[in-house]
């Protein structure tokens, strides 16, 4: 019998909602076994993070190299890489072990609105990391970032707009595109659902995939769970528009379970473990 072999390379949150732990969790949930490459230590809570220490690039290679040589992996889910010394270093590894399905999940931001990466590292993310990607996740404030676009003109674009942008963020180089549509802004009050784009360089082809909008606070980590969602079933030998599709459903229903929990004063975790507790 084999472990499907899902890695992580990230931020530690210490409040557990998001990065290293929300992927680890994710990866549980879903039937993996889950390993961890940790980049940066964040003190963080529900509601802010306060401070972010990173981890030298040369040990960030060591736990690369560690588990790349003993376990192996059958996907990877890559998060918040802070600076570009990082991302180069976490490129170079990857790409000389020949790493198979590579999750991207450009983090920049906190959900509380903390910033989580220097600014060079974003074209590092887009000229060195983006490329060796099977798929990048960004969400709409993400991907104004990456396309040098003000955050308006993607919270409220009409759907071909967002198919443009999402077709826009595949030019630096990965093979596929998912645009996260949950910061979009309703144009009416009956208005309850979350579309997310996948586009795929390979055919040219726009998938969607709507969701029902969750009534929350408990959205801390949702970007990570996703991306680990996917990864996991990449992982599983699923095709990407069907992890892409079963990703959205997990952490859909995670969103769902944890609507009704109290954990912390601010924006607390989704329910990852769901279909096992309540």
């Amino acid at each position: 019998m084999k472990y499907y072999r899902l890695l992580t390379i990230a931020g530690s949150d210490s409040g557990g909602g998001a990065g290293i732990q929300a992927d680890l969790k994710t990866f549980a949930a879903l039937e993996c076994y889950g390993m961890s490459v940790i980049c940066a230590l964040t003190a963080q809570n529900t509601q802010a993070v306060t401070g972010i220490y990173p981890v030298s690039p040369e040990f960030i290679s060591l736990q690369i190299d560690a588990v790349m040589e003993d376990i192996g992996v059958d996907a990877v889910k890559i998060g918040m890489l802070h600076s570009p010394e990082v991302i180069i270093t976490v490129t170079e590894r990857l790409k000389y072990y020949r790493t198979p399905n590579i999750v991207v999940d450009p983090v920049m931001v906190s959900t509380g609105g903390d910033k989580l990466l220097q600014d060079d590292a974003v074209d590092a993310l887009k000229t060195i990391l983006f490329p060796i990607a099977s798929v990048i996740t960004p969400n709409l404030p993400e991907a104004a970032i990456l396309l040098n676009q003000p955050v308006e003109t993607l919270l409220g674009a009409d759907s071909s707009q967002l198919e443009t942008a999402c077709k826009n963020l595949s030019v630096f180089g990965a093979q596929a595109v998912v645009l996260k549509g949950g910061h979009a802004i309703s144009r009416s009050e009956s208005e309850n659902s979350i579309m997310d784009l996948l586009y795929t360089t390979k055919n040219d082809r726009i998938s969607r995939f709507e969701s029902k909008r969750i009534d929350t606070r408990n959205t801390h980590g949702t970007g990570c769970t996703l991306s680990s969602a996917i990864a996991a079933q990449l992982a599983k030998g699923n095709s990407l528009e069907d992890a892409v599709m079963q990703a959205k459903t997990y952490i859909t229903e995670a969103l769902e379970a944890g609507s009704a929990y109290q954990i912390g004063n601010g924006h607390g975790p989704v329910h990852h473990f769901h279909k096992y507790w309540k």
